[in-house]
C-alpha cells in the first residue's frame, strides 16, 4: 500500500466548487447523542439554495481535502466482507441506484447509530459525485476529452446543533478510493479514524460482530 497521493485528492476537490460542481445528489440522517434517527432527508444538490449548497460543499471538500496519509487514509476491504449483505455491498448499491435507494441507506443508518459512539447529536451526510476525468497528454497536460467517469460517494460525520445545523467534519470516508485517476472498487479512504476508530469497524476494515461484516 503506497498510500494516497496529494494531487489526486486535490484533482477532486477542484470539482468541489459552486461553478464546478460534480455532486448530484445528497442524503443524509440526523441523530440523538444515542445513535437514534430524528430525520431523514434525499434530494438533488442542485435544489439547495446557494447558500446550503456552499455549506454543503465546504463539508465534502473536507475528506479530500484533508492531510493525506495522517487525517486521511486509504484502507483495503479485506475479501471476506466483499460480498453480498456487507457495508462494502451495500455502498456499492446505493452509488449504483444514485443514492436514491432510501430503503437501503435506512438500513445503513440504523446499524450506524448502533455502532458509533458520540456524546452528541450528529449527522451523516451522503454525497453522490460523478467526475469525468479528463484524458492527459504525453506531456501530462489535461486534455477536454473524458478518459472515463468516476462515481463516488463522500460520507461526512458531523456533529450538529440544536438546528440541525452541521458545525464540521469529525469523521468519514471516500468511496470507491480514488487513486492513480481511477476508482477503486476494494479500497476506501477513511477520515478521523484516529479519534474515531469505530468508523474502521463500521466499514467491515476491522473485525466486527455484526450482520453486517465478517471476520477479517
Amino acid at each position: 500500500m503506497n498510500g494516497i497521493d496529494r494531487e489526486d485528492m486535490l484533482e477532486l476537490t477542484r470539482r468541489m466548487t459552486m461553478s464546478r460542481n460534480c455532486f448530484h445528489r445528497i442524503a443524509g440522517a440526523y441523530f440523538d447523542k444515542d445513535g437514534y434517527v430524528d430525520g431523514t432527508f434525499n434530494i438533488h444538490f442542485q435544489k439547495l439554495t446557494k447558500v446550503e449548497q456552499e455549506q454543503k460543499l465546504k463539508l465534502a471538500k473536507a475528506i479530500p481535502f484533508a492531510r493525506t496519509n495522517v487525517e486521511l487514509k486509504e484502507h483495503f476491504f479485506p475479501e471476506s466482507v466483499q460480498r453480498q449483505g456487507t457495508v462494502w455491498q451495500f455502498l456499492n448499491v446505493i452509488l449504483k441506484d444514485d443514492l436514491k435507494n432510501d430503503g437501503l441507506l435506512d438500513i445503513f443508518y440504523e446499524m450506524f447509530g448502533e455502532q458509533y459512539p458520540a456524546s452528541h447529536d450528529y449527522g451523516i451526510f451522503f454525497f453522490l459525485g460523478k467526475y469525468d476525468i479528463p484524458r492527459k497528454g504525453t506531456d501530462h497536460a489535461s486534455q477536454w476529452e473524458s478518459e472515463e467517469v468516476y462515481p463516488f460517494l463522500v460520507c461526512t460525520v458531523c456533529p450538529i446543533d440544536s438546528d440541525y445545523e452541521p458545525q464540521g467534519v469529525e469523521s468519514g470516508f471516500l468511496f470507491p478510493a480514488y487513486k492513480n485517476r481511477a476508482g477503486i472498487q476494494n479500497m476506501v479512504n477513511v477520515f478521523g479514524e484516529d479519534e474515531h476508530p469505530e468508523i474502521l469497524k463500521i466499514l467491515g476494515i476491522r473485525d466486527i460482530e455484526s450482520g453486517f461484516a465478517g471476520k477479517n
